[in-house]
């Protein structure tokens, strides 16, 4: 096999079956109905490290962006081998490679290995609030990765989607974050800094981008079994955003969608959407999903800031989610049960502070 070197330092580094895999690529560029041969992609990726993945990216990444623009076939393969590749790029870095229509192109795929790769792009974007801003702006791509999350039947797809979804508001977020939140030894917040809040604009004040979700979650389109875990992605995202943001998870200027969907008016947020109106809770794994969902939203919210504003919704949120919920409500006096000892008096107070129960 032919070998490269790439030098670095006094150091070489050699990676072998880079000239094989490059003729291989041209091959699939040239003829799209071609099948990859994975064992090319696997000898590569690898060798990759961090020493010496650097000099290969120009020469390997654009052809496997082109390659994915007209490929018919299981790009796994392909995907992969880009996603080793992306490691040491930064978002803006990426999109001077690749730009935003293959990211929404590779979101928009019936291949979940390529949905992984776009998100994997925009997950990025957490890694400064200046990247997470630029995110902020390109509203198309916010709209394709928000829809992939929800209506994707994969659950890796929908786990991948929660995290990059949950890190990029976290580095967005224009609040200066709490010190030391975090539940059982989890960091809830990661970020150091106050970021734009773009993301955050664009997600729940943008009227096309929150009539998404709420349609998505509800109308029926995606059939009862992919909204359902529509509906699970959504409440499993949220207690963290409510600890990052808990204004603009229960307040909406969109009074008309919470008509729409959920018949109700109000200005009432995506937390009281998802929290009181959005579930059957006849579908007992929803109904489980929400369940879960009050346990680590209240588990959070007990070391959060306090505020009047907060109290008071949580009050009311709680007395009108448990009025006609009896396993709900169960659940939730008996969460300090279920706690770590350390944190099981103070959530016990909590909740009774919460409910005005003795």
């Amino acid at each position: 096999m032919n070998r490269i070197a790439v030098k670095v330092d006094t150091d070489v580094i050699p990676v072998t079956g880079i000239e094989e895999l490059g003729k291989h690529l041209d091959e699939l560029i040239a003829d799209p109905s071609l099948l990859p041969i994975p064992k090319l992609f696997d000898d590569v990726e690898l060798q990759l490290t961090d020493a010496n993945i650097l000099p290969l990216i120009p020469r390997l990444l654009p052809k496997i962006t082109e390659i994915l623009k007209q490929y018919q076939q299981d790009p796994a393969v392909l995907c992969s081998l880009a996603i080793k590749l992306l490691g040491p790029l930064s978002f803006t870095q990426i999109l001077s490679l690749a730009p935003e229509e293959a990211l929404i192109q590779a979101l928009r795929s019936p291949a979940p290995s390529a949905n992984i790769l776009g998100m994997v792009v925009i997950e990025k974007a957490a890694k400064s609030p200046s990247d997470a801003a630029i995110l902020g702006m390109m509203k198309n791509l916010v709209t394709n990765f928000l829809t992939q999350w929800l209506s994707a039947p994969q659950v890796e797809v929908g786990e991948k989607g929660t995290k990059v979804l949950g890190d990029v508001l976290d580095v967005d977020c224009d609040t200066r974050p709490p010190d030391d939140l975090s539940v059982n030894g989890m960091e809830i917040v990661v970020r150091k800094q106050p970021g734009q809040g773009l993301v955050w604009r664009r997600i729940f004040q943008d009227h096309d981008i929150y009539d998404l979700i709420l349609s998505l979650c509800v109308s029926g389109q995606l059939g009862s079994q992919q909204q359902s875990l529509a509906q699970g992605r959504l409440l499993r995202v949220l207690p963290r955003l409510a600890a990052l943001n808990f204004r603009a998870v229960t307040w909406t200027d969109f009074s008309d969608l919470n008509q729409r969907y959920s018949n109700i008016n109000g200005n009432g947020g995506l937390l009281h959407f998802a929290a009181l109106h959005m579930v059957d809770k006849g579908d007992m794994l929803v109904h489980l999903n929400l369940v879960d969902f009050f346990e680590a939203f209240l588990s959070i919210q007990r070391i959060t800031p306090f505020s009047t504003y907060k109290m008071d919704t949580l009050t009311k949120l709680l007395k009108d989610a448990t009025a006609q919920d009896n396993v709900l409500k169960a659940s939730i006096f008996t969460l300090p049960e279920r706690t770590i000892p350390e944190e099981a008096e103070d959530l016990g107070r909590f909740i009774r502070e919460v409910l005005n129960s003795q």
